[in-house]
């Protein structure tokens, strides 16, 4: 299995093209391995979580849903739970915009390599203390997430 490691994301990512801008978050990463499987499958073998992540998301969800966030996906077009915001022929993004934070996420495949990179901008204090607690599972997920492409 290749291996993964933190990328620079290219400058072809539509994420450069936020309203915000990328300059303008409070997160980015990005995470790269070599990859020879199409877009759509790579994407979906990353986001079909395994047993733990799922559960960490419904723990999430009790958490948080008192507090107003967003703990439902009514998208009928997504990636995972992912809402799907758009597609290229070589990028997915997807992403939510909610009362405390906006994030996307870019797969993008290009050149024998698959990138996922994770944009987020808060909108207020407890979108930072959000992103913040969420951070060291952010990581965690997404490398393993990049393995499974």
């Amino acid at each position: 299995m290749a291996r993964v490691s933190s990328a620079r994301l290219p400058l072809t990512s539509a994420l450069h093209q936020q309203p915000a801008g990328i300059r303008d978050s409070d997160f980015v990463d990005c995470y790269s391995k070599p990859c020879d499987t199409p877009l759509e499958e790579a994407a979906e073998r990353a986001f079909h979580f395994p047993a733990w992540v799922s559960a960490l998301m419904r723990f999430r969800n009790l958490l948080v849903a008192p507090l107003g966030l967003n703990t439902k996906v009514t998208s009928p077009d997504r990636v995972g739970f992912f809402p799907l915001v758009s597609r290229s022929d070589d990028e997915l993004i997807l992403g939510i915009d909610d009362s405390h934070l906006d994030f996307r996420i870019s797969v993008l495949k290009q050149e024998g390599q698959i990138y996922f990179a994770t944009w987020v901008r808060t909108k207020n204090r407890f979108g930072r203390v959000y992103l913040r607690a969420i951070m060291p599972f952010h990581i965690l997920i997404v490398r393993n997430a990049v393995k499974r492409a």
